[in-house]
């Protein structure tokens, strides 16, 4: 397996020992985000292309396979190469809409 690309300066316990109680915070700000949309039992939450992104996202950081944060940027990116006609709205919203391509 190739990872010499991949070495990291610092050993795991340490990165560990320098990291883990901000990513610990980040896990929780994550569940208690999830929490709250559970308990809005909104039907339209799960079907918004943002929150499938979102969850397919989570599906990726679970795995054990690659690099993760290239592979979860494609989740949220643009996959199209042709320019677009014009904007189609005034902000970023974070995930591509796969449910608007070739028809947007």
């Amino acid at each position: 397996m190739e990872r010499d690309f991949l070495a990291c300066p610092l050993t795991g316990t340490r990165l560990i020992d320098e990291y883990f109680i901000e990513n610990r915070t980040r896990l929780l700000d994550l569940a208690a985000f999830l929490d709250r949309l559970d308990r809005a039992a909104d039907p339209a939450a799960d079907a918004d292309f943002r929150m499938q992104a979102f969850r397919e996202g989570l599906r990726v950081l679970c795995g054990s396979s690659g690099p993760r944060v290239e592979r979860i940027q494609r989740v949220f990116s643009d996959p199209t190469t042709e320019p677009a006609d014009g904007l189609d709205q005034k902000s970023a919203c974070g995930a591509y809409d796969h449910s608007k391509a070739g028809g947007a």
